[in-house]
């Protein structure tokens, strides 16, 4: 991809894959073909057993600033592709992490609330701008955040379209954590590489888990072989005799 041309980039390093939205000319916007790249890019890292967990972040000095409004109807016409690639990094099965900083405007707030985690520079700025074009955030999407933030905070983002500083948003639910600019990416990098160290098994039960509580779709099916599953995947094994013997465990489950 050359720098005129927006894109997604990938770069795979030590079980941590990092997706880029790189389109600086409009401040990281989405265009049709980045909202359709995204769903099957996740698809081949699911399917990556190297990989352990998933970074979202943005060129520059800017997360995304939501949909490339100059291509609004080929993007949210009848195929819905945010809605596609909100749903797809919300299925993903490994952990997702969101790096923002700068603008997470319209769209954006949408991909970053499919995200499990959400990392955010002080810089960062938070918005959800439907209002000034006349048009129905995704439910979907207003859902997530709901459960992120409550329902007062997301009409007053919803209603105003204004901005809220990263303070705000910590404050809120709409990130889980604030840094310092110049560390943002440094910080998101040591809690990625922490969560790959850990006990997969653990991780993925745990995400699977709390996905389906907060669908209303738990069942004592899954949870059963969830428990089931643990008896035989190695990690507790593995995990009880690293903590007998004083030294790391060396969890080997990849399910």
């Amino acid at each position: 991809m050359t720098d005129a041309e927006p894109g997604l980039r990938l770069d795979i390093k030590d079980a941590v894959a990092t997706i880029t939205i790189d389109h600086p000319a409009k401040r990281n916007a989405m265009t049709a073909r980045m909202y359709t790249d995204l769903p099957p890019l996740l698809a081949e890292l699911r399917d990556d057993a190297a990989v352990r967990v998933a970074v979202l972040t943005g060129t520059g000095d800017t997360f995304c600033s939501g949909a490339d409004i100059s291509a609004l109807d080929d993007i949210t016409g009848e195929n819905d592709l945010p809605t596609a690639a909100e749903e797809a990094v919300a299925a993903f099965p490994k952990p997702v992490i969101a790096a923002i900083r700068g603008h997470c405007y319209g769209g954006a707030c949408q991909l970053a609330a499919a995200c499990d985690l959400r990392i955010a520079a002080d810089d960062a700025r938070f918005a959800i701008t439907p209002a000034k074009l006349g048009i129905i955030y995704p439910v979907s999407a207003l859902a997530r955040l709901v459960h992120l933030a409550g329902p007062a905070t997301i009409k007053q983002l919803v209603y105003s379209a204004d901005p809220v500083d990263a303070d705000h948003a910590l404050r809120t639910g709409l990130c889980d954590e604030v840094v310092p600019v110049e560390r943002l990416h440094d910080r998101v990098d040591e809690l990625a590489r922490t969560i790959a160290g850990r006990s997969q098994f653990t991780v993925r039960a745990t995400k699977d888990i709390i996905d389906r509580i907060s669908a209303g779709t738990l069942t004592d099916d899954v949870i059963h072989g969830w428990f089931t599953e643990m008896r035989t995947s190695g990690d507790l094994d593995e995990g009880v005799a690293a903590f007998l013997e004083r030294r790391a465990p060396d969890f080997r489950w990849n399910g």
